[in-house]
């Protein structure tokens, strides 16, 4: 959940925004202002990040380390869509200083990453080979890293149980560990389907079909009704799902249904595409908010958001763009919704008296939280609005991508390869309930304090 500075801080935003006349939002015209609004969200997300100062370790989020791949995602997609070049030392630098041995396990962290940790980092360096982002003169290729991660978790795919599958964690000792989830297999999934289209690899294709068609048969991801569970349990069979609907695992699965339709032409994704877009797009931009606006809609209407949650839309949006590029039937649908969206967001940038942006942008006000990952998100879908200004998708090696491969890069390191199971404990999950009771208990404390002392 969010760290205590969160309830504090959170606490005097939220009272401010209740009891206070907010500052004025940024000044946005979706037709002539986007690149200045993106601009200042992009230094907002920034003044997060200490990785370039001196003494301080590039890259480094000690205690939510994935986080730096969102980051350094958003000022990717800010470079490509706008043309500022501000942050490109600063992504190049801590995307090279966190890069472990070319697969994103540093060795600083990798004692407790999820797979789905890793496996952001390779998006964002797929992302960065996809986009002409130069390789590092004196550092792995991006290419390389994203094939450097794909390789370390297609090692852990485990068929000894339910058939197949990667877990959630890498590791026996972390609670999660007996789960496999939608975002771990469906982020694998979309990797795989994007190195198939960047390499013109079968090898890459052939993999991501069979995660597909092992996520199809399990709980994680129906492919009549398009409803993606958030995961499923290896004790009992992968027959059980926990149905929490959350935006990024509709994205990642989308995401690797468009680079697998644009690669091989085939009907098989051409349906899953327009199915996944559809309910993505019906769930999680609400008619109730006009229909343009995107929503989390799990815990954005009880305030409820932790870190992690906050970013999930900013992907999306950030993925919806690619979609629009990569398949584009879909761009008439697409550009709508992150337009409105990008107006609403912008709208919600009016704390502080600094522009800082808020977690929903459906009220096109700020409601009182601040952070480096409203920031993040806000210059996601900013950014992806401005997909009318790309005439091409992103490239390949056969349309202008130059990063080096390095089929066996990664292959030296079986970080999780080879672990035995050892089930989640009793323990374990009261261990989580405890702090989601706590985090409940200090938040609903809190709102009664503003509201009847405060």
């Amino acid at each position: 959940m969010r760290l205590f500075r969160d309830f504090l801080y959170g606490g005097l935003f939220l009272n401010t925004a209740l009891f206070s006349q907010l500052a004025r939002a940024i000044d946005l015209d979706i037709n002539s202002s986007v690149k200045d609004a993106a601009s200042k969200t992009a230094y907002g997300s920034m003044t997060w990040y200490h990785g370039n100062e001196t003494g301080q370790i590039p890259g480094a989020f000690p205690t939510k380390w994935w986080e730096g791949s969102a980051l350094f995602m958003s000022l990717l997609l800010y470079w490509y869509y706008t043309g500022d070049s501000t942050y490109n030392a600063e992504v190049r630098q801590g995307m090279q200083w966190q890069a472990g041995d070319c697969d994103y396990m540093p060795a600083n962290y990798s004692s407790y990453l999820g797979n789905d940790d890793q496996m952001f980092w390779g998006l964002a360096a797929m992302t960065a080979a996809e986009i002409e982002f130069a390789d590092s003169s004196d550092g792995y290729s991006w290419l390389a890293l994203a094939q450097g991660v794909y390789n370390t978790q297609v090692d852990r795919w485990d068929s000894s149980t339910c058939g197949g599958g990667l877990r959630w964690q890498i590791w026996p000792y972390e609670a999660g560990y007996e789960m496999k989830n939608s975002i771990s297999n469906g982020g694998l999934f979309q990797l795989a389907a994007r190195l198939a289209r960047y390499t013109s690899n079968d090898t890459y294709a052939d993999w991501a079909e069979k995660i597909w068609d092992w996520c199809t048969s399990t709980p994680l991801l129906n492919n009549e009704t398009w409803n993606v569970a958030d995961s499923t349990d290896i004790s009992n069979g992968c027959t059980t799902q926990g149905d929490n609907q959350w935006s990024y695992n509709y994205g990642t699965f989308l995401m690797g249904a468009a680079y697998m339709y644009n690669y091989t032409k085939e009907a098989k994704w051409k349906s899953a595409v327009d199915g996944l877009l559809n309910k993505t797009l019906d769930t999680f931009f609400p008619t109730t908010y006009g229909g343009n606006i995107m929503s989390e809609i799990l815990c954005e209407p009880a305030e409820v958001c932790n870190d992690n949650e906050i970013l999930f839309k900013g992907l999306v949006t950030g993925w919806l763009g690619f979609v629009a590029l990569v398949v584009p039937a879909t761009y008439d649908t697409i550009l709508p919704k992150l337009q409105g969206s990008a107006v609403a967001a912008a709208a919600s940038c009016s704390g502080m008296t600094n522009n800082t942006c808020g977690v929903r942008w459906y009220p096109e006000k700020w409601d009182g939280w601040n952070g480096m990952e409203e920031e993040i998100a806000v210059t996601n879908v900013l950014a992806s609005s401005l997909i009318n200004t790309k005439k091409t998708a992103p490239v390949t090696s056969s349309t202008g991508g130059n990063s080096t491969s390095d089929p066996n890069a990664g292959t030296n390191d079986n970080t999780g390869s080879s672990t035995t199971s050892s089930k989640i404990t009793t323990g374990d999950k009261a261990g989580a309930s405890i702090l989601t009771i706590a985090f409940v208990g200090m938040w609903g404390g809190m709102i009664a304090w503003m509201l009847i002392g405060g």
